[in-house]
């Protein structure tokens, strides 16, 4: 392969950073392999068009896919001596540590109905101390669902605290990241609207901290959310408003393109970085894999679920800076420190197939560079 033919794949490969691996490293050397003259090679075709390049690397190693990949850990019960080990391990987590967390998890619920009911209905005419209390409940109920995972989880920096125009932001890996922030601060969440069980809760105990829904298949849901987030912040007693601007769930390696609205609102962004130790459990939720339900489930036979969040400082809108500059300057922040590679992937793009335009450009793109080839020859 000629030297201009590979800083042409080097350069397409380093302004896209897309993470993808060297298609030279999976191509045969020339030493090692005697081919024919005049004959077609592999690597007259991936000369042709970036396209092909990007095609080949995508079979090799998809960047876009390994964002939401679960990734198994490696077997040790693999000989006779840890094996008998491993068994006892099974029979530990789903015949002991299993049935306790679910007594602890009902115990929970009872407490928390108990006292959630006679409040929110009780006490109507008295909204602020509804509020307080109610928010004190819904804490404690999330930290008994992060009791029944064993949760170790350590929080580093400053506790969020309520004030008007400031707005939390943080990598997103499961629905549990928001049990394991609500534990220490009752925050209002941005969250998709969710079906079962789920969705109860999400419409009667969540509403009445101040969570707010949106479906993704609804494009009027986006203007009726960018409105009450901007009433949200205003207000001194409303809670801290929590957004996941990834709006998917990314298995915890990775951080794709933070979403712009939480970033045009004219307030301070406070950014929250959680980092899961998969030592005992995958805490990513693959939701087109397996629901919520199961996922708990997972958690609960597991030993643990081990987890850093870092409060960070808190960042404004800087001078002649755009809200897209603004988000990647945060996700900057975030991915540092919580050690998660950047990819300039839309997480809404495994919900969707490309655009016309995005197909349009490709082809047009792979037209120009065969046109060029065939002028040459």
């Amino acid at each position: 392969m000629s030297s201009s033919s590979t800083e042409k794949l080097k350069s397409s490969s380093s302004e896209l950073d897309l993470d993808q691996p060297n298609i030279e490293d999976y191509l045969p050397s020339g030493s090692s392999i005697q081919e024919p003259l005049g004959k077609l090679r592999l690597r007259d075709l991936l000369d042709i068009s970036p396209a092909l390049t990007e095609a080949a690397g995508a079979i090799v190693d998809d960047s876009f896919t390994r964002c939401f990949k679960s990734n198994p850990p490696e077997p040790w019960n693999w000989n006779v001596y840890l094996f008998p080990l491993w068994c006892f391990g099974v029979v530990v987590r789903y015949f002991i540590l299993f049935p306790v967390r679910v007594i602890v998890l009902t115990v929970g619920w009872i407490i928390f109905l108990s006292a959630f009911i006679p409040v929110h209905s009780l006490l109507k005419g008295h909204d602020k101390l509804r509020k307080k209390i109610e928010r004190s409940l819904v804490e404690l109920i999330c930290s008994f669902f992060v009791a029944s995972w064993t949760g170790v989880v350590k929080y580093h920096g400053p506790r969020p605290s309520m004030r008007p125009k400031q707005v939390f932001v943080a990598n997103h890996t499961s629905m549990i990241d928001f049990i394991i922030l609500e534990q220490m601060t009752a925050f209002a969440v941005i969250m998709q609207k969710h079906p079962g069980w789920v969705g109860l809760l999400q419409s009667t105990i969540l509403e009445s901290v101040g969570c707010i829904w949106f479906n993704r298949s609804e494009a009027k849901d986006r203007e009726i959310v960018a409105r009450k987030l901007r009433d949200h912040i205003q207000a001194a007693d409303n809670n801290p408003l929590l957004i996941f601007p990834e709006g998917t769930c990314v298995n915890n390696h990775y951080t794709v393109m933070f979403k712009k609205g939480a970033f045009e609102l004219g307030c301070t962004v406070c950014p929250v970085a959680i980092k899961y130790n998969k030592i005992f459990v995958d805490a990513f939720w693959n939701s087109r894999k397996q629901s919520f339900t199961t996922h708990l489930l997972q958690l609960m036979t597991s030993w643990a679920v081990v987890c850093d969040v870092w409060y960070l400082e808190p960042q404004m809108l800087k001078p002649g800076e755009t809200p897209i500059e603004f988000a990647e300057r945060v996700r900057d922040i975030i991915s540092v420190r919580a050690g998660l590679r950047k990819v300039p992937w839309d997480g809404y793009l495994k919900y969707s197939r490309p655009s016309p335009k995005h197909r349009e450009q490709k082809q047009q793109s792979f037209a120009e560079s065969m046109l060029r080839r065939l002028e040459e020859k």
